[in-house]
């Protein structure tokens, strides 16, 4: 006891050197944006030991090179492919049919060099913006399914409809489908492995994305794979904006009715997809898939939606979606419309907004009203003030919750897929959008848009202005903490 009470008194007398310590170690040994760096000395400094503890579960990456080394050079093995369909692209030998294409060529040609992101002009394209219509939807691609089933999701849930689409999977796995299930060891914390039994006595298998060190309690809460992606027989696929649980289907009780944007793919975009998934179930199992391109179908020429498939994430060079989201609006002509979930915005993002509202064009960004995370939703509210002033438009949505990860940009180009519009999903998360390159998507999502607008209200310089100092207090509050939410 005694030996413990001089250990204490010791610890508490040079705490302040450690503390000194640790913040050099914050500083010198880490490459990190300015912002959140001063975030986490003030951490440290007031909040002495404790402070430190927070940030190697929040904001740790001293790790983060040696966890995804050999993630980033499988990322990378593309390059060369993409660097020729570029030079194809600057020297007109790349059929581009829509003259629409060489307006916008500057955004394909980014996502070519920054993330190796292919081009593809055989793409047909369903849109859903409610769970049901979905799920109905990825049922029936399932039932279908006759060589394989990969899918990827953040969240897994242990309700209704997450042993619905179990059920699916392991009757399928039974019947000789190959059936692969990745789930993020955060979003699917509460699956047990008496859930996922069932599925692998089929035959299938199921794998977790960095799993917890503890079950059921996951503290790196960065490095989440936020993907969802599910790919069949390589002539389906689906991406976008819902996980598996009932809350999708607007069954919750605190959030109400779901408002969210997924799509389903056919044509060679499915590809990408695929090298998506078969990398990050490579990082996750230790394992490759063999024959991966084995089924992806021929080029239908009578679908022609471009589509380039965009991934980013803590083991990628380049934010490529954020750059993507920031090329959209620095370049619009006519319209930006935003629908995110959380809106925190970083500093590029910030001043792109600002100027497009400045030179006149018709910006709208659409936020949900209802907040699943307080803080979050406090600090979106802290961002609006300047870009209201700057003629941005603010909407949040009333009829439920807006999950839903859209971009639109003039009549042509839009981009639908897991980031949200926050530093989260620029830096911290594993994400995949699609961009597509298509005057009929673009129209469907904009009318989409401007119906969700009539379940909306319209935040106004005044009203905004009106604020009560304790809303002021919790906004800049919660800004103070944006590099970590």
């Amino acid at each position: 006891m005694e030996h413990f009470v001089d250990g204490y008194l010791w610890l508490l007398h040079n705490l302040i050197w450690i503390n000194i310590l640790l913040a050099i170690l914050l500083v010198f040994f880490e490459r990190r944006n300015p912002t959140s760096t001063w975030l986490w000395l003030m951490v440290i400094a007031f909040l002495p030991g404790f402070g430190f503890i927070l940030y190697l579960f929040l904001g740790q990456d001293l790790s983060k090179k040696r966890v995804f080394k050999t993630k980033e050079e499988e990322d990378n093995c593309f390059q060369i492919m993409a660097e020729s369909q570029g030079e194809q692209i600057e020297q007109n030998e790349f059929s581009l049919k829509d003259p629409n294409f060489h307006r916008y060529e500057d955004i394909i040609k980014m996502h070519l060099i920054s993330s190796q992101s292919f081009l593809s002009m055989d793409n047909k394209v369903d849109l859903y913006f409610h769970g049901k219509d979905k799920f109905n939807a990825l049922m029936k691609s399932i039932e279908k399914a006759e060589k394989y089933i990969y899918m990827e999701y953040y969240i897994f849930k242990r309700d209704e409809l997450g042993r619905k689409i179990m059920d699916a999977l392991t009757k399928k796995a039974k019947s000789g489908v190959e059936v692969k299930l990745l789930v993020d060891g955060m979003g699917g914390r509460t699956l047990t492995r008496r859930f996922l039994k069932p599925l692998k006595d089929a035959g299938g298998e199921a794998a977790i994305f960095l799993p917890p060190f503890v079950p059921f309690i996951s503290v790196r809460i960065n490095y989440r794979n936020h993907r969802k992606i599910c790919i069949i027989d390589g002539k389906e696929a689906y991406l976008g904006g819902m996980n598996i649980g009932n809350e999708y289907l607007g069954y919750s009780k605190r959030l109400g009715k779901w408002r969210d944007t997924h799509i389903k793919v056919e044509g060679s975009a499915i590809s990408s997809l695929q090298w998506r998934f078969s990398l990050d179930w490579r990082f996750a199992t230790k394992k490759g898939i063999e024959n991966c391109f084995s089924y992806l179908p021929e080029e239908n020429k009578d679908n022609h939606v471009g589509m380039q498939i965009v991934s980013s994430g803590p083991d990628s060079k380049w934010a490529s979606i954020k750059d993507g989201y920031l090329k959209m609006i620095s370049n619009a002509r006519d319209k930006v419309y935003i629908e995110t979930p959380y809106f925190i915005p970083d500093d590029s993002i910030f001043e792109a907004l600002k100027l497009a509202g400045l030179s006149g064009l018709d910006v709208r960004v659409m936020i949900p009203n209802k907040p699943d995370h307080p803080f979050v939703y406090w600090a979106s509210l802290s961002y609006i003030g300047e870009l209201l002033e700057a003629g941005v438009k603010f909407f949040t949505y009333e009829k439920g919750f807006l999950h839903s990860k859209v971009v639109i940009m003039d009549d042509f180009v839009s981009s639908v897929g897991t980031a949200n519009l926050d530093i989260r999903s620029f830096k911290l998360n594993f994400e995949v959008n699609a961009f597509m390159y298509d005057e009929t998507i673009n129209l469907k999502l904009t009318e989409h848009f401007l119906n969700d607008l009539t379940d909306c209200r319209e935040i106004t310089l005044e009203g905004y202005n009106k604020r009560s100092n304790f809303v002021k207090f919790k906004e800049s509050f919660s800004r103070l903490l944006s590099p970590i939410l």
